[in-house]
């Protein structure tokens, strides 16, 4: 981004993750073929999932990770236990507002890095996690 005196300015941690979360759509749906059926969803008592996807006959519920160097790993490496959580109690939570849907579903995550002076890049890790443990019945 430019400032108003036309010097370049670093893009904040939430800037960053709103431009990958579009890069991430993007790229799902012209080079995976996923339909984006929502973004940014939270449910009310907790839970949250970057985009809901539909890939042919499976719902793709996608954690989205953007980093700016590997320095600290994949961006998946941040994808932690605490992570997978809330990703999955927004997945439930959408598919009971589908009135427990019989459809089948998977969690992945897709990698984007937004390196300064190179395009950016992205990649899908397809069934990156399953349900964690706890919601296991």
């Amino acid at each position: 981004m430019e400032t108003s005196e036309g010097r370049k300015r670093a893009l904040d941690s939430r800037e960053i993750g709103v431009l990958g979360e579009r890069l991430a759509a993007r790229y799902l749906y012209l080079r995976e073929g996923y339909k984006v059926l929502g973004e940014n969803y939270r449910a009310p008592k907790g839970g949250e999932v970057d985009l809901v996807c539909r890939d042919g006959d499976v719902l793709a519920f996608v954690e989205v990770k953007t980093r700016t160097s590997e320095g600290y790993g994949r961006p998946i490496d941040a994808v932690d236990d605490v992570k997978r959580r809330l990703v999955a109690k927004g997945a439930l939570h959408w598919l009971r507002q589908l009135n427990h849907p019989n459809i089948n579903f998977r969690f992945d995550v897709a990698e984007v890095l937004l390196k300064d002076g190179e395009r950016p890049q992205v990649s899908l890790v397809r069934g990156a996690f399953e349900l964690p443990e706890p919601f296991l019945y």
